[in-house]
């Protein structure tokens, strides 16, 4: 009889070392786990977070979010790595992993996302002096009445709805 020995398969991603490329706040933990894409969120949301601190104007909350961004990409990517680990040698990954994420489901509104698309490029027009932050935030009871409007069409989309079944 023929014994066969076994040679444990090393881990895809070392978390360890996922964890301290983390610290580096220019997502280079996310490079390491093959994460192209939440890489450049990372990077983009640093970047946003430094640009940030040189205006003056939240500090110290800002730099707290700086350090804070930095403290979640740790853990993050020490999660990413395991559960990719997880998910190479065959096993469920765990809760918090990235692969448990749930499935996305339409609610059949683009209200929110036209929301958020119309304040990120005013954030932005503001951000390179197109705008004036002051003129900006003059108009933010538009953004109110605006959400106001949708809840009350939701409701009488959902009324009408009910009394034709």
């Amino acid at each position: 009889m023929e014994e066969r020995t076994v040679i444990p398969q090393r881990p895809l991603k070392s978390p360890g070392f996922a964890g301290i490329l983390g610290i580096f706040p220019f997502g280079a933990g996310a490079l390491y786990n093959g994460q192209y894409t939440k890489a450049l969120l990372h990077f983009v949301i640093f970047a946003g977070l430094v640009s940030m601190q040189g205006r003056g104007g939240g500090q110290p909350f800002i730099g707290l979010l700086l350090a804070g961004f930095i403290v979640y990409q740790f853990f993050d990517n020490i999660a990413s790595a395991r559960a990719i680990n997880a998910a190479g040698a065959g096993e469920a990954p765990a809760v918090t992993g990235v692969a448990a994420l749930p499935e996305v489901t339409s609610s059949g509104s683009i209200f929110w996302g036209v929301v958020l698309i119309v304040l990120g490029v005013l954030l932005i027009m503001a951000n390179f002096e197109v705008i004036s932050y002051d003129r900006l935030f003059d108009f933010w009871p538009v953004a109110v009445i605006l959400i106001g409007f949708k809840f009350v069409l939701d409701s009488v989309a959902a009324n009408k709805s009910k009394k034709t079944e």
